[in-house]
């Protein structure tokens, strides 16, 4: 085995560098601040024979209790650029850069096309793995390009928003191309000059509430974010250390979408909450989740449902063992009472890949 980069790092806990505060400790731990660190750590992975498991922000990952027995990189790339070019803005932001720091960016300059992804946590390069989005909004409507290295070749490569193969919360890289390309850059082109679109009626409710009987000044990206963000506050969405239910993942279920023929067939007239939808109707995997007996605040060993929001499973003091548990006790449930197999957004890390 060839000797490490000075970026490598043998046995670090990986607990600390994730939301939901779980995980034993990786074998070999890589924090890149560079490409070239990027690269020599993914070659003496290659030379080494270790399997890798990249990360950034440890917002949307959880790893096994016994940690990972291979090398860990976190991709920790950081920078803007950002470019004026009449009626839009081009914003280009290194992989690494904490997500809600380039919403804060954006919204203060005027720019809209991402104020209500405000308060996600996690990293920029993340962001398209899933087409992260919220309150009717997603990464995939502004993204122009995404940067990324080649895990087999090391080679760079960029992707159009085409290329992405975006869909519902998925990807090209989530999907037939999971674990091979390592994003590093991802370039965004927001609007100048515009009012914010608001199609999210809890929203649009937030923000009346705090605009009452309407308001004769122009809504803002700033007056969205503000919204979004009591939004999320209240369902313990934004990670705070003192606030417990926000020691999770965020929504562990994505909304199911199935024919419009189900509502009927199998669902009978039962009154869960229903969104149009690509290909269907996309149902409310919260309302499934506590219809199935698992409301919020609903605790089993060292995990359980946070009390704000019934898609979040919270770390309650446990183990990865807990949380996973839990999990797969709620998809059985939602599948024999509703027929529905629920989908899980967070990456889950083995051991032992």
């Amino acid at each position: 085995m060839p000797p490490p980069p000075a970026c490598v790092t043998p046995n670090v806990v990986l607990a600390p560098h994730t939301t939901m505060g779980l995980g034993g400790p990786a074998r070999w731990y890589a924090r890149c601040t560079n490409i070239d660190e990027l690269r020599g750590s993914l070659t003496y992975a290659q030379l080494s024979g270790l399997p890798v498991q990249v990360f950034s922000g440890g917002s949307n990952i959880i790893f096994a209790d016994e940690g990972f027995d291979g090398l860990v990189v976190n991709v920790a790339l950081r920078g803007y650029r950002a470019e004026e070019t009449g009626e839009d803005a081009l914003l280009t932001v290194a992989a690494g850069e904490p997500w809600d720091s380039v919403v804060v960016r954006a919204v203060g300059r005027g720019w809209v096309g991402i104020e209500c992804l405000s308060g996600i946590p996690g990293s920029t390069g993340g962001t398209p793995v899933q087409n992260v989005g919220a309150y009717g909004q997603d990464v995939g409507e502004t993204l122009t390009s995404v940067r990324a290295i080649d895990r087999r070749t090391l080679t760079e490569r960029t992707f159009s928003r085409q290329e992405c193969g975006f869909g519902y919360r998925e990807s090209r890289f989530k999907g037939s191309d999971a674990d091979r390309f390592v994003i590093t850059e991802v370039q965004f082109r927001l609007k100048k000059e515009t009012q914010p679109e608001i199609r999210y009626g809890e929203l649009a409710r937030e923000i009346e509430a705090e605009r009452p009987g309407g308001s004769a000044e122009r809504l803002t990206s700033g007056d969205v974010r503000r919204a979004v963000l009591a939004l999320r506050r209240r369902k313990s969405m934004v990670t705070d250390a003192a606030d417990e239910n926000s020691r999770s993942v965020g929504s562990f279920f994505t909304n199911p979408v199935v024919p419009e023929s189900f509502l009927a067939e199998k669902l009978k007239g039962l009154p869960v909450p229903t969104f149009p939808a690509t290909g269907g109707i996309k149902l409310s995997a919260a309302w499934l989740v506590e219809h199935a007996g698992f409301p919020k605040g609903f605790r089993r060993e060292g995990a359980g449902i946070s009390e704000n929001h019934a898609l979040a499973i919270v770390n309650r003091g446990g183990t990865t063992a807990h949380v996973l548990a839990l999990a797969a006790e709620i998809e059985r449930e939602v599948e024999r009472k509703f027929g529905i197999r629920l989908t899980r957004e967070p990456v889950i890390v083995r051991y032992r890949p």
